[in-house]
């Protein structure tokens, strides 16, 4: 049986990568690989991902602050503090903040996807950031397509 997690404010395991910064509340290891939840800051003017599709994973975002764009099957949405996204799995799509200030959102896995984030940060951690091919050929490995 799993312990129960309690974690603060800038709490969890500690990801970067595109600018962002990524607090998991909740890994595969705590969840049993069911899902994983993070608290994501986006920088103003971060890269977004390459849009792509999830092969069998849900992806959900709460926006927290700030403004972030979602780009869904190529349609551009802007959302802020209180909005919620669910993208089911096989839906195209990125998201980024193109606004002047910071913003910040939880982001769900269902199942878990902190193991592609732990490979990124990775991936990122060069003096220079990767290719757009190098980061599709890593989301090729865990399951996303090109969107």
């Amino acid at each position: 049986m799993a312990e129960p997690v309690l974690l603060g404010p800038g709490e969890g395991e500690r990801r970067q990568a595109r600018g962002s910064v990524m607090d998991f509340k909740a890994l595969a290891a705590t969840t049993g690989g069911r899902f994983s939840l993070m608290e994501r800051s986006l920088p103003p003017g971060g890269r977004m991902p390459p849009a792509h599709r999830h092969a069998d994973c849900t992806e959900a975002f709460f926006v927290l602050a700030g403004d972030v764009t979602f780009v869904l099957d190529g349609t551009d949405h802007v959302r802020g503090p209180g909005n919620f996204v669910l993208v089911p799995d096989g839906a195209s799509h990125t998201f980024g903040n193109q606004a002047t200030n910071p913003a910040r959102l939880l982001v769900l896995h269902a199942p878990a996807m902190d193991g592609y984030f732990t490979e990124l940060e990775r991936l990122w951690s060069g003096a220079e950031p990767p290719s757009a091919e190098d980061e599709r050929a890593l989301m090729a490995r865990y399951g996303m397509l090109p969107g």
